[in-house]
């Protein structure tokens, strides 16, 4: 009986210490969708959160996976410092735009192509932080901007001011017009 209540005790720590460790583990935080023009600049925002002060063995790992679901590419690394790629298709075409004391580990990729759609990761470790979650953003390059129903009301209120304006400005000088006028005949029949 005492072995078996020594056996669930040390079962329930267990789990809770378990509980604990993924508790400590890194979050990374993404936008979920990103859509950019074609021949634009596009930062992809990454930040992370951790249990444990940023260490020096810190480490970020950006990597792309195309839509047609072919192999992962690596992106960008960061340990220390900065590593551009030194081959694939984002050679010459991103650069570190992050602040690690900001808990930010973004990245700008320049000059977007219709063939950059796909899927980034950013993963962070942070050492004893080595487990937890990979932040993805999927890009989406297009064309040109659409108009969303936002732009469209702002469009329309925009407009709608602009007429009122014009309105109230009209029925002014309306008025001043008439009372001029009233005015005028008013001095000529007290001359008559």
């Amino acid at each position: 009986m005492r072995g078996r209540t020594w056996l669930g005790a040390a079962l329930v720590l267990g789990a809770q210490l378990r509980a604990l460790w993924l508790a400590a583990a890194v979050e990374v935080h993404t936008a979920k969708e990103v859509v950019a023009v074609n021949g634009t600049n596009q930062r992809l925002k990454c930040t992370f959160s951790s249990s444990s002060p940023v260490s020096q063995q810190l480490s970020v790992s950006w990597n792309f996976q195309p839509e047609d679901l072919s192999s992962h590419e690596p992106v960008f690394y960061y340990l220390r410092e900065p590593y551009k790629p030194p081959s694939g298709r984002f050679k010459e075409r991103v650069t570190w735009d992050g602040n690690i004391e900001r808990n930010d580990v973004s990245i700008i990729i320049w000059n977007l192509q219709p063939s950059d759609n796909g899927t980034f990761t950013c993963q962070v470790t942070n050492w004893p932080d080595v487990y937890g979650t990979i932040g993805e953003v999927r890009l989406r390059v297009v064309q040109k901007v659409n108009f969303s129903e936002i732009h469209f009301l702002a469009v329309a209120i925009g407009s709608a001011s602009v007429l009122m304006i014009i309105v109230v400005t009209a029925v002014i000088i309306c008025r001043q017009r008439r009372r001029k006028a009233r005015d005028k005949r008013l001095k000529v029949a007290d001359t008559e």
